[in-house]
């Protein structure tokens, strides 16, 4: 038996799936393509007893539901063809029951359920990480959906007025004697530092299981009791863990497990009282809406964001919410208000070197490599949304070359060098010179082998195929996608 087939008998009135049917034909898959893939990541996530064919793709059409994970494969694989978030109603599929701590992000704002939804997300995700099979049991959140839950992170709760009170941040498991020292606290802030560090040099698939593991430790020393300066630091310490592993999840194409983690890691940050640590997880929430095609959710998360943490958050940190504003607008196809943003993310930036005061690690990211990466991603963005504009193209070639020389020599940020060397590669494509987007998606290519990140990997092979598609008589591109096929297989992700 190979898992995939239907909960009900065959013949019993069913009706063809006109939802799926249409899904399946925009796609251009034919019905064996679309068998390959469900086998291919099936094999990903450790479903070993899925063996699917064209007999079976066809009963789904006629109506035949199948079983999980078969429906969040499919969603999984629609959505990324499509580029937007392709939800198993929107396939005529239906859902298997899900619990409350598995299932949508509308969670309650409180200490100790914060605690208890990220001890037991982040021990099941080491339970199905072991066995290769995660992910299946989540779905993710889009529109009002997510919206409405998000805005709650801004609506005071009971005892808000106080920092995290040493009866509200344990769970009734006594105190340690003695309690957590001030060492041991540091101990454990500069591990997230560290953890950060090989993010950014190796990718997420690397160490997302270590980072996992170090947040069900922190969330076991916050069912505790503690005094209130050590429960709010330890409350700080896991929302940076979570969003670490939010982000580690979405760089090895785990979307929904992504978007739980920045859901937990925004409570957590609520339970601290650190608004600009809450405004970072939503500009990942940002970030990841946008790479789901989904621009106008991405737009509403920066916005609560700025609003959340207007009155505390550094230069620094604003000027990065206005750089993904930007990113928002030019997926929406505004040019006057991404350009008025990218102006205010740059004047902004101008302030972070005066400021002064010490900055949290997880924003010393955005250098000024970054800021011209993110500013010349929103006219590149804008370019493809105004039908390939090579007006847009060349507003974002100076700032993406620059962000490329910055790059070069960091050590550190080794994914960011791969994917504004393959954002270049773009750029050139968009002004028709095949042979310089070939050289530096070359370059890239040499990067992304030694980064574990399924996120560089996609972006090279769809930059790739757009070159082979427009210029597949150029000798460079033709030598390019062989070298691409032979030193970049699919593989299997890395969780």
């Amino acid at each position: 038996m190979d898992g995939s087939g239907a909960g009900a008998k065959a013949g019993t009135g069913k009706r063809p799936n006109e939802r799926l049917s249409s899904w399946f034909v925009r796609s251009g898959w034919s019905k064996g393509e679309l068998a390959r893939q469900v086998n291919r990541r099936a094999r990903q996530l450790g479903a070993h007893h899925i063996s699917t064919d064209t007999s079976r793709v066809r009963r789904w059409l006629d109506g035949e539901q199948p079983r999980e994970p078969i429906p969040r494969i499919l969603s999984e694989l629609f959505s990324e063809r499509f580029g937007s978030v392709v939800a198993i109603e929107d396939l005529g599929l239906r859902t298997a029951h899900q619990s409350p701590s598995t299932s949508g992000v509308d969670l309650p704002w409180a200490g100790p359920q914060t605690v208890s939804l990220l001890s037991e997300f982040s021990r099941s995700d080491l339970m199905l990480a072991r066995r290769g099979f995660l992910g299946t049991s989540l779905g993710l959140a889009a529109g009002p959906a997510l919206i409405e839950p998000m805005q709650r992170w801004l609506v005071p709760t009971p005892g808000a007025d106080q920092s995290p009170r040493a009866d509200v941040a344990g769970t009734g498991a006594g105190q340690r004697p003695g309690g957590l020292s001030g060492p041991e606290l540091e101990l454990l802030e500069s591990t997230t530092v560290m953890f950060r560090q090989w993010d950014a040099q190796c990718g997420g698939g690397l160490r997302r299981k270590a980072v996992v593991g170090q947040l069900h430790e922190v969330t076991d020393l916050l069912q505790e009791s503690h005094p209130e300066p050590t429960a709010k630091r330890l409350f700080n310490c896991a929302g940076e863990l979570a969003e670490l592993a939010g982000w580690m999840s979405y760089d090895v194409g785990l979307q929904p497990t992504a978007q739980k983690y920045f859901v937990l890691a925004l409570h957590a940050a609520k339970e601290s009282g650190d608004k600009p640590l809450g405004s970072f997880v939503l500009s990942s929430m940002s970030r990841q809406m946008i790479h789901l095609g989904r621009p106008d959710d991405a737009l509403e998360l920066i916005h609560l964001a700025q609003y959340g943490s207007r009155d505390c958050a550094t230069a620094r940190t604003q000027s990065m919410l206005y750089a993904m504003e930007a990113r928002a607008y030019a997926n929406m196809g505004q040019p006057s208000k991404c350009k008025r943003a990218v102006r205010m993310a740059e004047d902004t930036f101008v302030d972070a070197d005066l400021d002064g005061g010490p900055e949290p690690d997880w924003i010393r990211f955005f250098s000024e490599a970054e800021l011209n990466a993110e500013n010349a991603h929103s006219y590149r963005d804008l370019a493809y949304v105004a039908g390939r504009s090579p007006t847009y193209a060349s507003l974002a070639e100076p700032a993406m070359r620059r962000a490329v020389e910055l790059f070069e020599h960091d050590a550190v940020h080794q994914r960011s060098y791969a994917l504004n060397l393959i954002g270049m590669a773009t750029v050139h494509l968009l002004k028709r010179e095949p042979e310089q987007a070939t050289a530096l998606a070359s370059r890239a290519l040499d990067v992304a082998r030694k980064v574990r990140s399924e996120r560089v990997n996609n972006r090279l092979r769809k930059t790739v195929d757009t070159a082979a598609r427009d210029y597949g008589d150029v000798a460079e591109v033709v030598d390019l996608t062989d070298k691409l096929t032979a030193q970049l297989p699919e593989t299997a992700q890395a969780v």
